[in-house]
């Protein structure tokens, strides 16, 4: 049976089948922004040309349908509802500024209206009901949000997440006066402290369940109706969800597509036994860096999609305008700039020749011959060099410069682009990036992968196997799992070690339920007493292993600790995972299956899927691929290893 991993990107749909013993099979189409599911289907039955699609046993989806939703403001019309009083929670946030040395420049404005917060006569503190919910509030509340008809309700109440009992006479009411609409009450979604972050996270929920869980109803359906048995998607967490989990989680999947590549690059880090990586995945309209350390990737509960505060558990990741169809353009003081606009997939860079006029980071390669006009794309797609270098003449006559000299310009910017995103992980979080070693992946990253590496200073990288495609090979490997979080707001201290068991205990319960046989792990998030952030750490037995921990992990990451300041754990959290799938990477065989050496590559092209394994390869060298392409700088060196992975170092 088959496993498929399916990536849907701005610009292509990548597909890969981990078929029966671990091998692989890649799939690359053109998306469909019309409808990303078109792609999709489009990318099986492809596949499926010559099988049966009896023999697909399972597929697993990355979806940018939630991030879209919140960067293009396409989600739902809704009420919140909120403790009267607290009204104006969305408008004042934390009164922290978009920018600090920018007067200029605001936050997002909220998902919802003003005129759609609806206050509610009720408060309960943190010791206990201090205004009670009285059924004539209940019956009126219900009343106010029927008459706007609103696509969604969110609800969140002062304290709910210590004593929801406001919240589930509420939640009660609304979903019996009103089937068929979304309620999400934040102690079911978000049961810990942070007002403001509460409140933000079970908005977005409520924003995206009517459109995510239409579309993912709509794909498992026509999963179903073509006979796979199991249909998943990928979380921001970075493991998978069944398709009701999903639905009703819609809000953990803001970062699914982007995070099925950390998944892949920590995947071919541990077959090449690299386990600490910074990775870059420049796809067609963005770049997405993230970071991987002792062979798992870092996952933090703050951040933001979009401006918007969705405080659940996610993989670590910066996103910046700099993809293969970034747009290059001149700003009014005569500067060179690229991107955040991108060409996408339609028209796409000009030099597809599909209408596209805009000269792109991918034009750009072309006029350089980075890129071999007669070697196409993914689903052939021809490139047209004339069209490429019309394009960025354009944009180098407005600037005043000679065509190279404006398409090397734009390689510049883009590599600046994302040295900085990289940064962003690793330098502003204590970790040297030149102590890891960085994965470039998606179409254009193994393009950049030199350069990025030298201008972080990092002297070891690697080039995965099917790069343009890791993403989905990510998916396709990815554990299903679960994640459920609650505040505990405990001294360390004050646990022994059954009082940690009574703690996690109904999150354990929980877990089990929603994944079972699923291998549980405990999350403690601490703080020094007074701290207004938290570090997530494995939970000890007792409360001073917990503490121990906390201390070692504060010290790495921030540069030091106080062994003899208290502890509190401030949030707990149950991850329930599955089994990953077996995957066999394999490259094109190496001196002992052949009876010979591996040959020295050095200059001009070499094909990137047909290296022999043990093969030397040094730079400048360009390696076309079928789903992407890279180049070896000069005064680097690489060797293919036995996964097919090709291993850069430095010389």
């Amino acid at each position: 049976m088959t496993r498929l991993g399916v990536d849907i990107g701005g610009t292509f749909t990548d597909l890969v089948a981990l078929e029966p013993g671990g091998g692989v099979r890649v799939v690359k189409v053109p998306s469909t922004p019309e409808d990303s599911a078109v792609g999709l289907w489009r990318a099986v039955d492809r596949l499926g040309e010559g099988s049966a699609a009896g023999t697909i046993d399972a597929l697993i989806h990355g979806t940018t349908v939630a991030t879209n939703a919140l960067l293009e403001r396409r989600g739902a019309g809704l009420a919140l509802l909120i403790t009267a009083g607290f009204e104006d929670l969305p408008w004042l946030r934390r009164q922290d500024r978009a920018a600090l040395y920018d007067l200029a420049r605001d936050h997002p404005p909220p998902l919802v209206e003003r005129q759609s917060v609806i206050g509610v006569a009720e408060r309960i503190g943190a010791g206990g009901v201090v205004r009670a919910l009285v059924p004539a509030e209940i019956e009126r509340v219900v009343r106010e949000v029927a008459a706007r008809r609103p696509a969604a309700v969110a609800l969140c109440l002062l304290f709910s997440f210590a004593d929801p009992r406001h919240e589930r006479l509420l939640a009660a009411a609304l979903r019996e006066a009103l089937p068929g609409t979304p309620v999400v009450a934040s102690h079911e979604l978000l049961p810990v402290f942070r007002e403001y972050e509460r409140a933000s996270t079970t908005t977005v929920e409520a924003y995206l369940r009517p459109l995510v869980g239409a579309y993912i109803e709509r794909v498992a359906g026509e999963a179903a109706r073509r006979g796979v048995p199991e249909f998943r998607v990928m979380a921001s967490h970075g493991g998978t969800l069944a398709a009701r989990q999903a639905r009703e989680r819609a809000s953990a999947l803001a970062l699914s597509g982007p995070v099925g590549g950390v998944e892949g690059a920590r995947l071919v880090g541990t077959q090449v036994g690299r386990h600490d990586l910074l990775t870059i995945d420049m796809g067609g309209t963005s770049a997405d860096a993230s970071i991987i350390l002792g062979g798992e990737p870092l996952v933090q509960s703050a951040g933001d999609v979009g401006g918007i505060p969705v405080a659940l558990p996610h993989v670590l990741i910066e996103t910046v305008g700099a993809g293969g169809g970034s747009i290059a353009w001149v700003d009014q003081g005569g500067a060179l700039r690229v991107g955040p606009q991108s060409a996408g997939a339609v028209p796409g860079p000009a030099c597809y020749g599909l209408g596209g006029h805009d000269a792109t980071v991918t034009d750009a390669a072309l006029v350089l011959g980075w890129l071999d006009a007669a070697h196409p794309l993914a689903a052939d797609l021809c490139l047209h060099a004339g069209l490429a270098r019309e394009a960025v003449a354009r944009v180098a006559q407005a600037a005043g410069l000679d065509v190279e000299r404006c398409a090397a310009g734009i390689i510049e910017i883009g590599t600046a682009t994302m040295v900085r995103a990289l940064r962003s992980v690793s330098v502003e979080r204590g970790v040297d990036p030149r102590n890891t070693s960085l994965v470039a992946f998606g179409g254009a990253g193994p393009l950049f992968v030199c350069r990025l590496a030298d201008s972080l200073g990092v002297r070891h990288a690697l080039i995965p196997p099917h790069p343009g495609a890791l993403s989905a090979l990510g998916l396709a490997a990815a554990k299903a799992r679960v994640e459920l979080t609650a505040s505990l707001h405990r001294r360390a201290a004050d646990l022994d070690e059954k009082g940690m068991q009574q703690a996690y205990a109904d999150l354990e319960m929980r877990c089990r339920a929603e994944l079972p046989g699923g291998e549980l792990r405990r999350v403690a998030e601490c703080r020094y007493p007074g701290q207004g952030y938290e570090v997530a750490v494995p939970a000890g037995t007792g409360g001073t292993a917990t503490a121990a921990a906390f201390h070692r992990a504060h010290r790495a990451r921030f540069g030091h600790a106080d062994e003899r300041r208290p502890v509190e754990i401030v949030n707990i959290r149950v991850i329930a995972a599955g089994v990953a799938a077996t995957v066999e990477l394999a490259g094109r065989g190496g001196p002992g299956e052949r009876g010979e050496p591996g040959r020295a590559v050095r200059g001009g092209r070499a094909p990137l899927d047909d290296l022999t394994v043990g093969s030397t390869l040094e730079g400048p060298l360009m390696l076309d691929g079928g789903d992407a392409t890279g180049r070896i700088e000069g005064g680097w060196r690489g060797v293919v290893h036995e996964t097919g992975a090709v291993l850069l170092q430095r010389a």
